[in-house]
């Protein structure tokens, strides 16, 4: 079977990648600048090299014998889009990869006006496609897995509230990381997808109070539902980040997040919600899961377990 290489695998979204491929089938490579990465149960069912995102020696040395290549960005190289997308695509099309999926964990802008930091998805694609590999480009605007984070569970469960930065009135197609993978997966088939990019999210546009009703069925209590300010949100998430963040990028990471939920709130062009008519269109295959159906299969139970942060 073809070997899938996982840029960002020991992350939420490549070990939702790294799943969903070991039970397609597929031989599976985790790539990290660690050389034991942790990939939890999936630790001994992948092959592991190093590779440094910033080095493109490195990475082609990492890429070397794999047919495709699925790409998670790192978050903490966030303003690097441009550049780490242009080593990767140069390396991949060297080392003869047939199929390049990069998954940019937030929203490329669909029209022309101001994208605020979302264009650097837009730069990042342009700088793909000049390197000429072969690729694939999909926006996932918001994933159903944040739910389980540092800055949400802890006040899901202890305090019953559920706290987010949108205005009661702007909803959002929220989407599982396994789905997020299943499409990824669903492109490597299709030649028509070379060279195209799409934003995908779950098959429901849900406003906070919807999101906080499906949640309090699932958890089995009723959720306060509080919207927050972005400046709040940041902070939340900047705390729940923990070492993740530098100390010295605190603020500049605050501040950004601030930003991107303030042009979310304000923006004509609704960057959380998804023409999931057209996506599905495109990709009929994929049956996507609703947020009542995640929140379902989660355990739920105490708030003890290990929980990732914000990343």
């Amino acid at each position: 079977m073809a070997i899938v290489s996982v840029v960002g695998a020991t992350g939420r979204q490549g070990l939702a990648q790294v799943k969903q491929l070991l039970n397609q089938g597929y031989s599976v490579r985790a790539l990290s600048r660690s050389d034991s990465p942790n990939l939890g149960e999936f630790t001994d069912k992948v092959q592991t090299r190093y590779m440094d995102i910033e080095d493109e020696t490195s990475i082609e040395a990492a890429l070397d014998g794999s047919q495709f290549v699925f790409y998670n960005h790192p978050l903490h190289l966030n303003f690097k889009r441009e550049e780490l997308a242009t080593k990767l695509g140069r390396a991949s099309k060297k080392v003869g990869i047939e199929r390049l999926v990069w998954n940019t964990a937030s929203w490329i802008p669909d029209r022309p006006g101001d994208s605020h930091t979302y264009s650097g998805n837009t730069r990042g694609l342009n700088a793909l496609w000049a390197t000429g590999v072969p690729a694939t480009v999909f926006g996932a605007v918001l994933f159903m897995d944040n739910l389980l984070t540092d800055w949400a569970r802890p006040m899901l469960i202890e305090e019953k509230r559920y706290i987010y930065p949108h205005a009661p009135d702007i909803g959002a197609n929220w989407i599982s990381l396994d789905d997020v993978a299943k499409v990824m997966m669903a492109s490597l088939d299709r030649p028509d997808m070379i060279g195209s990019w799409m934003n995908i999210g779950g098959p429901e546009r849900l406003r906070g109070a919807e999101v906080a009703a499906i949640l309090s069925e699932a958890i089995g209590f009723n959720l306060a539902y509080e919207p927050c300010t972005p400046e709040e949100f940041a902070q939340l998430l900047v705390e729940a980040m923990g070492d993740t963040v530098a100390e010295e990028n605190r603020k500049g990471f605050a501040s950004y997040i601030a930003e991107v939920y303030h042009y979310n709130n304000t923006s004509p062009t609704t960057p959380f919600a998804v023409n999931t008519d057209y996506m599905l269109e495109r990709l009929p295959e994929i049956k996507l899961e609703t947020l009542a159906s995640w929140a379902s299969r989660q355990d739920w139970s105490g708030n003890n377990n290990f929980r990732p942060s914000g990343g």
